[in-house]
């Protein structure tokens, strides 16, 4: 009984959804648990943070709407056109306050903001471990941060809360919308603590993998800083700084370029040491009934593979994205072809192909791949990116970028100022190459918008006219409806 109720105080105060504890709150429990009587120990410190880490599963979060969110209102990814008309109208940059993914992005960002929120405010009085306690407070402050990263770059000015709510009372019971100034502010302060904070990559215990790392901050960082420059309220400092985390995490030689592409993608290389370019990703389990799985592989294979063909590749990623040299991203990212059950090979509409298991079960939603948010590529290229933001003469601003192309077999494609002389040159390079490596990792729709490329790719490969407004996600209906604080933005 009492792991029983450790377990339904986490879906009570950490801000599990229903259908996530439903056995649970079946149950009778044996007594009424709260943070006052539950925060007590380092295991219960250490199950805290792993319920918030287990908040980044759900399929309306980082196992589906990530890159319903990222990858649609983009040129690589298309949803099947006859059904599910909120992943349409993401495609077709028609989104609406209604849009249902856009509600689970908003809803299940505040899910894991309220965990670590209630993490951040109890564990600190815990006696335990310094180290561990530092880690696990670490851990919760880098994915608070990058909820917040995640709803002001998709909405703009959202409601910043930093402590538990406790009641109706609460003067944010229904709060306001904060400048998006503001929250990045503190997604990077929050990020800068995780990065004191979380453990390296090497002390993370094999018991713990898939918890945060110091390192994860320090590329998360790079992130928040580029994608801030690119705003009306950017720093002065960012690019450079941006740049300073790369440089950072580059030097440190903790995370590599895997030697094959396809090795990013085994899942039999989920962990460091032997997964050298994850640095974090969401943790999925195997194909059984104790743990989550991810559903990605079924919604990418066609219906002749035994998915559901949910999403397809845009006809541009299969036909002009890549190169004839670049075969190997190519021949991984996506494909025309598909064997059956029976394994008869057959040929389909494009598809994207590079999230394989050969442990998925055909016609199922489990597979053991992980999500990548940070890899070690992303970092490379954004070193890049950030040199020249800064310096556009500077010729080593091409050294990330031909690391990357190298390990891609294009070794004899190398970029130079020769080839690529302006900073626009550079960028247009960059915003191909990007698609080419992180093709649907959940990238797109903010790299274009960053880049200064999202009107142009929309009307050039999709033949969609973007509207200014749509640079920013409506703020969702249904939330509105129960909170009178929250405008809407401009447009909507």
């Amino acid at each position: 009984m009492i792991a029983m109720k450790k377990i339904y105080i986490l879906c009570i105060l950490a801000g599990f959804g229903l259908s996530s504890c439903k056995k649970l709150l079946d149950e009778k429990p044996a007594g009424v648990l709260t943070d006052k009587n539950y925060y007590l120990s380092a295991a219960d410190a250490q199950a805290a943070i792993i319920g918030a880490l287990s908040q980044l599963q759900p399929q309306g979060y980082y196992q589906r709407t990530a890159y319903i969110m990222g990858e649609l209102s983009g040129d690589c990814l298309v949803p099947l056109l006859t059904q599910n008309q909120e992943r349409i109208d993401m495609y077709k940059i028609a989104y609406a306050p209604a849009n249902i993914e856009i509600n689970n992005w908003w809803v299940n960002s505040y899910k894991l903001i309220s965990r670590t929120n209630d993490i951040l405010a109890n564990v600190p009085n815990i006696n335990m471990d310094a180290v561990a306690k530092n880690n696990i407070l670490g851990n919760a402050s880098f994915l608070r941060g990058m909820a917040y990263f995640d709803l002001a770059k998709s909405f703009g000015d959202v409601p910043l809360i930093t402590h538990p709510i406790v009641g109706a009372n609460d003067p944010d019971f229904s709060p306001s919308r904060t400048a998006a100034d503001k929250v990045y502010a503190q997604a990077i302060a929050d990020l800068l603590f995780a990065e004191a904070n979380c453990l390296s990559e090497d002390k993370i215990s094999s018991a713990n993998k898939g918890m945060v790392s110091s390192g994860a901050a320090t590329a998360m960082l790079a992130r928040v800083y580029l994608q801030r420059g690119s705003t009306t309220f950017a720093d002065p400092n960012d690019n450079q700084n941006a740049l300073a985390a790369c440089n950072k995490l580059i030097s440190s030689g903790t995370y590599k370029l895997m030697s094959k592409y396809a090795d990013v993608f085994n899942w039999d290389m989920k962990y460091f040491p032997q997964q050298t370019e994850h640095i974090f990703a969401v943790q999925f389990g195997t194909n059984n009934t104790t743990t989550t799985q991810n559903i990605t592989v079924r919604m990418f294979t066609p219906l002749a593979g035994g998915g559901s063909g949910s999403f397809v590749a845009n006809p541009y990623v299969f036909n002009t994205l890549y190169t004839a040299e670049d075969h190997i991203r190519k021949s991984w990212n996506v494909a025309n072809k598909v064997t059956d059950p029976k394994g008869v090979v057959s040929t389909v509409a494009p598809w994207i192909s590079k999230y394989r298991d050969p442990q998925w079960v055909l016609g199922s939603n489990n597979s053991r791949m992980n999500w990548i948010v940070l890899r070690f590529a992303d970092v490379l290229l954004m070193q890049s990116e950030a040199m020249n933001n800064i310096n556009p003469a500077d010729p080593n601003k091409f050294n990330g970028l031909n690391a990357v192309r190298d390990r891609a077999g294009l070794t004899a494609s190398h970029l130079s100022l020769a080839n690529t002389p302006s900073a626009s040159a550079f960028i247009d390079t960059l915003v191909k190459d990007r698609a080419r490596e992180l093709c649907v990792e959940g990238h797109r729709r903010w790299d274009l918008i960053r880049l200064g490329r999202f009107k142009q790719v929309e009307k050039a490969i999709n033949d969609i006219t973007v509207q200014d407004h749509q640079f920013l996600l409506p703020v969702p209906q249904p939330e509105r409806d129960v909170n009178p604080n929250l405008s809407q933005n401009t447009g909507y």
